[in-house]
């Protein structure tokens, strides 16, 4: 790809009016308003609708809002003076603190390190503050020791600041960004940004990669949360003011001082418009909606100051991000005057054609300044280093990019602060979780509810009656904070590591008592007395990124339980009404016509108390707070129609719908066909409740090539080497028992038709989840597992070590697949079994995990 002028003259005005109409058909067709952008001038080139090219002239000319300080030049231009070339590299090079140390920074003076989202002090996910503290400390002193030779250039520590200091235990933990994009309020939003900041700053970081900016056009997407809406005004408007939440406004006493941090503004540029939604994949839209779209938060952002921006996994037709110059560099630093830098995300300049996470020039040489290599720092040092010598890097590009990291860190004043927990906020964890900070997040949770249903006006509750409170989300913190929460999923939590916090039971129960009435709960809803009304709460399961991806809109495919309860409670005469926890609008039409009110709670958060403040009446009787949420993505009226840029798009409920107490709340029944043919599963799962994901299919073949279709069970083979019968696990006849007789090799195989592309989550150190039981297993011989055209990995050591006769879960790190020769990329066969003994094994489930999912991890043979 590559930048040209284009036409000129009356061609070029005819397409600049059907550039901008095409636009605003996009936008309006989602019932939004266009962000507002610099126009073109009437003779500007204009580009291609579609053909990938990029033309900075055409993209909003900023003015940078951070004026230059000759003080803080002049000792740039003498500490870069006086660096050596290996130090001038380790300034670029971010590395993760899974995988680096202390010693680390002080031998190859880098410049910066992160905490990933499950990456944390000692590798506990519940790590205390104090420890975090402590391992800021000495990342820092590790920077500053010159007792070896080098500058002391201090290290800056970057965290996944998605929701609050989200990977802290104890911190306050705000909605989403899906739910905060519904309360349509960006002074609550800086407000936000000050508390996030604060709280950081306690445990020693001082760099939030927040926000994110992303215009998410498909709720498929499994980032979808982490956008405040599909509507590029919503997200300029919110981008703007947590920046200055988080930093300060430029030219302010406090801007990156002390009670601030830097922000890293993601992902650029276009994350939210990939094809299906598919998580790091590819943008294939115009330069006009790219721009307007997808540019939206960015521009804001650019003039509030923000000090950093991360580039984005997905390509722009065809060329990723870490390697596009036109963007990074030409728009990004030259059109945008952007004066940052350019930090890049997870490995992802190894996706760069040429590239490897270890070695790859052509990424600093496209725009980014920092490559954030976390488990590949080591390799991306020494290859930058040689790159910068024979000049493959040229010494300009590395001075530059030294220079914008060398000149944020001047700006914090990081040069003349002391070590972390001696600066302003350090060890002063009350601020985490502070009455004053939980008080905001309460606010934002209240804020953030979208009404859709109140037939017969069940809503406002009473609180003087019996209220029964049901479902799996109702008491549980995990479901209702989310993905990246104390880890990267936001799975494994228990109850005890939130400290601060309330969940929607305990709010409700609280409320409740105190106007006079009783509170139930029962999850399963069977309930001890028959109650006046029953609050159901329930909703997605926590994950994030790819993991997060789906191929429809349905809720829990194959999972009608939640909706059955409902359907019970109203059968008992019991008025219902129910809360959705979860990252995106759904499919939910069965749900919200077997309600009487429907509420869509998004992912609130430690602040569970904030829906029972809506929900329920004072204890006089008066409504103390109304519902004030409007939709910030649109409401499916399918489980088909994701794209909302499709044309012909019709939501269920437009953008900015949201009910208040008075409004006539009655809806008519909504209709329940989800467009949806034939068997459905949840993404990544391959087999589960006996029955293979669309697409997949089961053969069974012994060591002479002899093979059969798995159609039926029971099953064998002719000479039955292999057998498979259904058994019990959770439900009936829900997992597979396969046994080999020994009499000769026989293998059991999951093919995918189309092949699978799995390389983002091998990248993403995800597993393959098998739900097993061993229940007969030999002394000797090989039984193994293997992938695509891997070769196979030996599974019989690990098998024997297991609980035998019980269910338990084995993860196959996918890194262990690509690591024996398997191509991930294009894997046509998902999973092999194969024994030569005599050997019995019982399946439930198998599927793409992370590894907070599996109780017991193969171990990747070692390479020879």
């Amino acid at each position: 790809m590559s930048t040209h002028a284009g036409a000129t003259a009356p061609a070029a005005r005819i397409r600049n009016v059907l550039a901008a109409a095409l636009a605003l058909a996009v936008l309006a067709a989602c019932n939004r308003a266009p962000a507002p952008v610099d126009a073109p001038a009437a003779d500007a080139p204009q580009a291609a609708a579609s053909d990938g090219s990029i033309h900075p002239e055409q993209w909003p000319e900023l003015a940078w809002p951070v004026a230059a300080d000759p003080a803080v030049e002049k000792r740039i231009d003498e500490l870069l003076a006086s660096m050596t070339l290996e130090e001038k590299v380790g300034q670029l090079i971010q590395g993760d603190i899974g995988s680096i140390t202390p010693e680390d920074v002080r031998k190859y003076r880098l410049g910066s390190i992160l905490a990933g989202g499950s990456s944390d002090p000692g590798g506990k996910y519940n790590a205390t503050p104090a420890e975090w503290l402590a391992l800021s400390d000495a990342f820092w002193e590790a920077s500053m020791d010159t007792s070896g030779g080098g500058k002391a250039i201090p290290v800056i520590w970057g965290i996944d600041a998605m929701h609050g200091q989200s990977n802290v235990v104890g911190a306050t933990l705000f909605p989403h960004n899906v739910g905060l994009g519904a309360t349509r309020n960006p002074e609550l939003l800086r407000r936000i940004g000050e508390i996030t900041a604060q709280e950081t700053r306690t445990t020693g970081m001082e760099w939030a990669f927040a926000p994110t900016v992303a215009v998410p056009q498909d709720v498929r997407w499994g980032r979808a949360y982490e956008g405040y809406s599909e509507n590029p005004q919503v997200v300029a408007d919110f981008a703007r003011a947590m920046v200055e939440g988080l930093q300060g406004k430029p030219g302010a006493a406090d801007f990156l001082g002390d009670n601030r941090v830097m922000v890293s503004v993601k992902h650029f540029v276009g994350d939210g418009g990939t094809t299906n939604g598919r998580d790091q994949g590819d943008t294939v839209v115009s330069e006009a909606e790219l721009r307007d779209v997808h540019a939206a938060g960015y521009k804001t952002a650019i003039e509030a100051g923000a000090q950093s921006v991360m580039a984005s996994f997905n390509s722009f037709h065809g060329t990723k991000m870490h390697g596009h110059q036109p963007l990074l560099t030409d728009v990004l630093k030259g059109r945008m005057h952007f004066g940052g830098f350019v930090v890049g995300d997870w490995n992802g300049h190894g996706q760069i054609p040429g590239c490897t996470n270890d070695d790859c020039p052509a990424t600093f040489t496209a725009g980014l300044d920092m490559a954030m290599a976390p488990d590949s720092w080591k390799g991306m040092y020494d290859t930058t280093l040689a790159a910068a010598k024979n000049g493959t890097l040229s010494m300009e590009r590395l001075d530059d990019a030294v220079r914008r990291i060398l000149r944020v860190k001047f700006l914090m004043k990081l040069f003349d602060a002391p070590k972390p927990s001696q600066r302003a906020l350090g060890g002063k964890f009350e601020l985490l979780g502070a009455p004053e900070h939980r008080e905001v997040a309460r606010q934002a949770v209240r804020e953030s509810l979208v009404l859709l249903k109140n037939n017969g006006g069940v809503l406002p509750l009473r609180t003087n009656q019996r209220v029964l409170v049901v479902g799996d989300g109702a008491d549980n913190m995990s479901k209702q904070t989310g993905g990246w929460t104390l880890n990267w999923q936001g799975t494994g939590t228990t109850r005890a590591d939130f400290p601060n916090a309330d969940t929607i039971w305990e709010g409700i129960a609280r409320a409740v008592k105190a106007g006079g009435g009783q509170a139930e709960l029962a999850v399963d809803g069977k309930y001890k007395a028959k109650p006046d009304v029953a609050v159901v709460v329930f909703g997605e399961n926590p994950y994030a990124e790819f993991q997060g991806d789906i191929p429809n809109l349905l809720f829990h495919p194959g999972d009608d339980s939640d909706l059955e309860l409902i359907k019970k409670l109203k059968a008992d005469g019991i008025p219902v009404v129910a809360v959705f926890i979860t990252g995106r609008p759904l499919w939910m039409n069965r749900e919200i016509n077997a309600s009487d009110a429907f509420v869509a709670a998004w992912l609130p958060g430690s602040e569970g108390a904030g829906v029972a403040d809506v929900l329920l009446r004072k204890a006089d009787g008066s409504v103390d707070h109304d519902f004030k949420g409007k939709l910030s993505f649109s409401w499916p009226r399918n489980a088909v129609d994701a794209a909302v840029n499709k044309p012909g798009y019709q939501p269920q409920f437009a953008f900015g719908h949201g009910l208040t107490y008075a409004d006539k709340g009655d809806l008519a029944a909504l209709p329940e066909d989800s467009g949806i043919e034939g068997l459905q599963a949840p993404a990544g799962v391959y087999f589960a409740r006996g029955q293979l994901a669309p697409g997949l299919a089961l053969k069974l073949e012994d060591g002479k090539g002899a093979a059969t279709a798995v159609t039926t069970v029971p099953v064998a083979l002719a000479d039955n080497s292999l057998a498979i019968s259904a058994v019990d696990h959770e439900r009936q006849e829900d997992a597979r028992r396969f046994t080999w007789s020994g009499a000769q090799a026989a293998s059991a195989t999951i093919l995918s038709e189309p092949a699978q592309e799995l390389t983002r989550e091998t990248n993403g150190d995800l597993l393959l989840v098998l739900t097993l039981r061993p229940d007969a297993l030999p002394a000797s011989g090989a039984l193994t597992a293997s992938a695509g055209a891997g070769t196979s990995l030996p599974l019989l050591d690990t098998l024997a070590k297991l609980p035998a006769g019980q269910w338990t879960t084995l993860g196959i790190p996918l890194k262990c697949f690509a690591a024996s020769g398997a191509d991930v990329a294009k894997l046509d066969t998902l999973l092999k079994l194969q024994s030569d003994a005599a050997a019995t094994l019982s399946i439930s489930r198998v599927a793409v995990g992370a590894v907070s999912e599996a109780q017991h991890i193969l171990a990747c043979p070692q390479s020879k």
